[in-house]
């Protein structure tokens, strides 16, 4: 009786670390949504050449891979989550870079460097 409740006991614990990992990743989704929605914003104003809007929109891409990578054997561990904030602290700096340098896109879409 003991050793079928320990069981149990061990497999419910299981089975709860397992679903903390899983491949649920809605914080990834959520940021990701949100630096896409930051290239828009850069695109819109002007303030992204399409140099550098091709380049951000390749390392979203990118991130986006991982993220498809991380899932594919169905539990996302902690050095992949890590993996994928790291990234996205990356893509997240670059896109701030970009948007406050120097080169621009004027109305006619022409890159600008004054």
């Amino acid at each position: 009786m003991k050793r079928l409740i320990l069981t149990v006991a061990l497999i419910a614990a299981g089975a709860t670390a397992a679903s903390a990992y899983g491949t649920s990743t809605r914080e990834v989704d959520s940021r990701q949504a949100q630096q896409e929605q930051r290239i828009r914003d850069g695109v819109r104003d002007g303030s992204l050449s399409r140099r550098e809007t091709r380049e951000l929109v390749n390392e979203q891409r990118h991130i986006q891979h991982l993220e498809s990578k991380a899932k594919a054997d169905g539990v996302v561990t902690r050095g992949e989550a890590a993996e994928l904030r790291r990234a996205q602290d990356n893509a997240s700096k670059h896109i701030y870079q970009e948007r406050h340098d120097s080169d621009t896109r004027n109305r006619f879409g022409f890159r600008r460097w004054w």
